[in-house]
């Protein structure tokens, strides 16, 4: 646990040469093939941080700690993982960042990602594909699939991802590793790179609960520079929460869509909770066959605005090419975009043109309240719901890249709690024939520490955590 880690280097027991001397020794020997980094921090420059920040009195002084390059670090490289922003250093941190920075942590380097957070297998990055540390051959899931394949291969205990359909959840399924997509409000976006504002969320991603739970507890809370924040809290550390007596709804129409070999570790792993005095009872999600249609009408539409700022004349790659401003626009952004970041604002800009405004968004911002109502009655009933995280096996490299509708597909059981704003964590629950499964715990808004809790319990009963690849 990263607390050992820090309070060793405190006690002398590890000194800052041999923690930053085995990280990179462990890049060096792995990352060729994983390539979770799009900018690796120089090794002097980290240790000389980590000596400074040893000083300290931090929560985690010392500790190196992975971060999505959506994130803006101040003289850190942040480029979205797109040519429009290769080259871009932000002047300024963002909030997260300041959070960590206050105690002790010290940035290893920024992971890859799909292209501006868009796709959800860590294939749409300019800087080409991260691949899953438990089979090369396949993908880590996405968007932050970089930070799950740093945390999988050994690199660092912790990670920041940032969550707008699954973006956290997804890649900790794919990799046998524990995010949490956060209730909406409980933690700054000042300086996350905006794809969907009503979405997404940073998060934060572990290899195992109690980890997660210290790095969440950092993170949060009240942000003047975010409007939507609210004043939370979350203590630092977590105590295992029984599931004795725990009702558990398990979302049979989510089960139903998922493949045989993941439905198979997620029972097992629900039998292991019913084992431990769990009521479980099989319920639906309902209106299951609208959650992607909302939120990809209302995540491409946010995504056309939030993109329109990038044009290559303020900021941005640009093309060099002269004429009219119309025309020198579209060659900077046809060049400096991506073809699924395109698709995606092509069709947000058609969704939000005249005439069909009314008929596509303002009925996906109708169907969302009604998808949260529905959440809202199932939450009177239950406890919790649990899903499979994704309702596929990790995927090949190349295997769904090309075919959006299948890629889409695998955030069926993830977006919901976007839209509906509320908390959802994925832990691991097993294995099918050699590759990691995640199962999808959901709770009710600001019910975050609760699920951390339970992950803790049952992370205990199943002895998943802290595992890494043996690659």
């Amino acid at each position: 646990m990263i607390m050992e880690i820090v309070n060793d280097l405190r006690n002398g027991n590890l000194s800052p040469d041999e923690y930053v001397g085995r990280t990179f020794d462990r890049i060096r020997r792995v990352e060729e093939k994983v390539r979770a980094f799009v900018t690796l921090r120089d090794e002097k420059d980290v240790l000389e941080e980590v000596k400074k920040a040893v000083k300290g009195e931090g929560r985690l002084s010392g500790l190196l700690i992975a971060v999505k390059d959506n994130i803006s670090t101040r003289g850190i490289r942040t480029t979205c993982s797109s040519k429009m922003l290769e080259n871009y250093v932000p002047p300024y941190d963002a909030t997260v960042i300041s959070k960590l920075k206050r105690e002790g942590a010290v940035i290893l380097g920024k992971t890859n990602m799909d292209e501006f957070a868009m796709g959800s297998t860590t294939e749409t990055s300019y800087f080409g594909p991260t691949r899953n540390p438990w089979d090369l051959s396949r993908t880590p899931g996405g968007s932050s699939g970089g930070s799950g394949s740093a945390l999988a291969s050994g690199y660092v205990d912790v990670a920041l991802g940032s969550d707008t359909g699954g973006s956290i959840r997804t890649p900790a399924s794919f990799t046998s590793t524990y995010g949490l997509k956060p209730s909406y409000g409980t933690v700054s976006r000042y300086g996350l790179v905006a794809y969907a504002n009503s979405l997404e969320q940073i998060g934060p991603m572990a290899r195992n609960s109690t980890d997660l739970a210290l790095l969440f507890s950092i993170i949060a809370g009240s942000d003047q520079r975010d409007a939507t924040t609210i004043d939370y809290s979350s203590p630092s550390s977590i105590n295992p929460i029984t599931v004795k007596g725990i009702k558990v709804g398990v979302l049979k129409d989510v089960m139903e869509a998922s493949d045989p070999g993941v439905v198979g570790v997620v029972k097992d792993f629900l039998n292991k909770m019913s084992s431990e005095g769990a009521v479980i009872e099989e319920t639906n999600l309902g209106m299951v066959n609208y959650v992607l249609p909302t939120y990809y009408i209302i995540a491409m539409s946010e995504a056309s605005s939030n993109l329109a700022r990038y044009d290559g004349v303020r900021y941005g790659y640009s093309s060099n090419a002269e004429g009219n401003w119309r025309d020198v626009y579209s060659r900077n952004r046809g060049e400096g975009f991506g073809k699924e970041v395109k698709r995606r604002i092509l069709l947000g800009s058609f969704i939000l043109s005249a005439g069909y405004y009314e008929q596509f968004y303002i009925r996906a911002l109708k169907t969302r309240r009604l998808i949260r109502d529905s959440l809202e009655k199932l939450f009177s009933r239950y406890d919790i719901l649990v899903s499979p995280t994704s309702p596929i096996l990790p995927p090949k490299i190349g295997e769904v890249i090309d075919d959006p509708v299948k890629m889409y597909a695998i955030d069926v059981a993830t977006v919901t709690a976007n839209l509906a704003a509320i908390p959802a964590l994925s832990i691991p629950a097993g294995f099918h024939n050699g590759l990691p499964v995640g199962v999808q715990l959901m709770g009710r808004y600001l019910s975050d520490t609760f699920l951390m809790g339970v992950s803790l319990y049952m992370e205990n009963v199943t002895k998943l955590k802290d595992l890494t690849a043996p690659i």
